[in-house]
């Protein structure tokens, strides 16, 4: 009897993170606050990927190293076969983070004083990193269509202008969890095109598509003269856990523009660390079980959330295409410090002024259920007893 990859692994376990350095938990004094603010699970990494570890650990040395050419040919071959894109390994510039890559990008095209155009609410580093280059931010938002977010395309037109260099794209998108459709990324690429507007594409999330009817298209993909135009960053950090091991990279087909933004690496951007290559290897080699489990696990926690906050007055949610991140509309609420509110009940989310989405909080899902399920207890709870404290007043203001 064939066993579904679900059962394979343990995704229910809780992991003790504590005394291990981890930014995601150490952020809060109160040990007792569940930490669901940053994009980083609970969950172990694909077994292999650990024993892989394990083994290079035994080795012993631990000197300078190079991307090898079989993680290159692994990478290719990830891309051929989940996203029919075939890509040349020449086109792969390493990075220890797609945030590396971001900051890169602002300083690599155009120059100081330009544009650099993106959608809001967005993922904060794609409002950092254009300052810190001495670039401008230009902002056009996402609508609201229905359950999803969308691509506001006469924004984005009246908003170009001919110092507008650089748009950074999020796809899947986060916060929103949106998994732009091929019809969207077209029209969005024609516009930036036809403006000689570089598209950075951050599709770091783009192996945690949880809709079966839904699949991501690299905006690269598109077409070669889109592809010309495009930086793309990926890394296996989000699809199989492994932020802390610091392994990303860049598809840049157009030599010129890959050559620039090497250029602009040097002396500043470090090599990407062994453990990082060797993870990221056994990964593309050996984790597709896993990740396949890992997704079926994370559907099931995306619909308990959508439930959950269904039922809850004052809160809303869109749904999740992708990632492993709920955007959550509280602005019923009227509280002054969303992220705080929810601290104070218990539970750690990200407050969406910090994505250019006031009134909204990010929580991320990817933890086992039932630390999921306690922490939405909390939060049902936090926002009954809110709304209790506030009916009095409410209602002696109906009176007056």
């Amino acid at each position: 009897m064939h066993t579904p990859p679900n059962e394979l692994f343990d995704f229910d376990t809780l992991v003790d993170r504590s005394g291990t350095a981890s930014f995601k938990w150490d952020k809060y004094d109160d040990p007792a606050v569940i930490p669901m603010w940053l994009a980083d699970m609970d969950f172990q990494s694909p077994p292999a990927v650990v024993d892989t570890l394990h083994q290079r650990v035994g080795h012993g040395i631990f000197g300078y190293t190079a991307a090898p050419t079989a993680l290159k040919a692994a990478i290719a071959d990830w891309l051929a076969h989940h996203y029919q894109w075939r890509i040349e390994t020449e086109w792969l510039v390493w990075l220890p983070s797609v945030v590396t890559g971001l900051n890169v990008t602002c300083r690599a095209v155009g120059r100081a004083g330009d544009a650099v155009m993106t959608t809001v609410p967005i993922y904060p580093p794609f409002l950092t990193a254009p300052k810190f280059s001495r670039r401008r931010v230009v902002k056009t938002p996402l609508i609201r269509r229905g359950d999803c977010w969308a691509i506001d395309l006469e924004s984005i037109k009246r908003t170009l202008t001919d110092r507008t260099r650089l748009f950074l794209h999020c796809h899947p998108h986060n916060p929103t969890g949106r998994v732009f459709t091929r019809r969207e990324l077209e029209a969005l690429a024609e516009v930036l095109v036809a403006n000689n507007v570089i598209i950075c594409s951050d599709e770091i999330h783009c192996d945690l598509v949880l809709d079966a009817d839904r699949h991501h298209i690299p905006t690269a993909s598109l077409s070669p003269e889109i592809a010309r135009h495009t930086i793309t960053l990926m890394a296996p950090s989000k699809t199989f856990n492994l932020p802390g091991l610091g392994c990303a990279f860049a598809i840049i087909a157009d030599e010129g523009v890959r050559r620039c933004f090497k250029s602009t690496m040097q002396g500043i951007v470090p090599e990407v660390n062994l453990m990082g290559l060797t993870a990221a290897l056994s990964a593309y080699r050996q984790g597709g079980a896993w990740h396949r489990a890992l997704i079926a696990y994370l559907r099931g926690n995306r619909d308990l959330v959508r439930e959950r906050i269904d039922r809850i007055p004052g809160l809303e949610m869109t749904g999740v295409e992708a990632t492993y991140l709920a955007w959550i509309d509280v602005h019923r609420l009227q509280l002054e410090r969303p992220g705080h509110f929810f601290e104070k009940a218990g539970v750690g989310l990200a407050d969406g002024k910090d994505f250019d989405g006031q009134g909204y909080v990010r929580l991320n899902f990817g933890c086992p259920r039932s630390r999921l399920t306690v922490a939405l207890d909390r939060i049902e709870n936090a926002v009954k007893a809110h709304r209790t404290a506030r009916r009095p007043a409410d209602s002696n203001s109906l009176t007056e």
